[in-house]
């Protein structure tokens, strides 16, 4: 860290502390080149992650959300809510993964809808029902048919 004094780049940590519940560490350094001390403070960089929404808006990820959209496709169904925490884990995952801190609502709904195809057939169709508009029955049907030939 440089050395607000001297612009040194090398010191040495005298004293390390907690503070705000955990969330910051507070240290205070001595540098190597002038001995004056000075103190630091870390935290993690929180920059949320972004929703693009079809018409272009941005929001932050909000897990709750997601968790009620699944519990709304897996209402009454043999779904344990277990399962559902996990899928939202490995979207959240799936995010935090990304170089990019956004990601739009599709890639979302594509992640979502691939998971639930495994975890209940039932809730995936009303699902995808709802995040792809369908416009007709045809377009259900279709949704339907291809389930059905898949079967996996």
């Amino acid at each position: 860290m440089k050395c607000p004094y001297c612009g040194h780049l090398h010191d040495k940590v005298v004293d390390s502390r907690e503070s705000r519940e955990g969330e910051v560490i507070r240290r205070r350094r001595e540098c190597l080149e002038c001995g004056r001390r000075f103190t630091s403070y870390e935290r993690v960089d929180e920059i949320p992650y972004m929703v693009v929404k079809k018409d272009g808006r941005r929001e932050r990820f909000d897990r709750q959300k997601l968790i009620a959209g699944l519990l709304k496709a897996c209402e009454k169904r043999p779904v344990r809510v277990n399962a559902l925490e996990a899928v939202a884990d490995r979207v959240e995952a799936a995010l935090q993964e990304r170089p990019d801190k956004e990601i739009s609502t599709t890639e979302i709904g594509q992640h979502v809808m691939s998971e639930l195809r495994q975890l209940d057939k039932v809730a995936y169709v009303r699902f995808a029902s709802v995040y792809r508009h369908f416009r007709d029955i045809g377009e259900f049907m279709t949704e339907l048919e291809d389930l059905i030939k898949s079967k996996d």
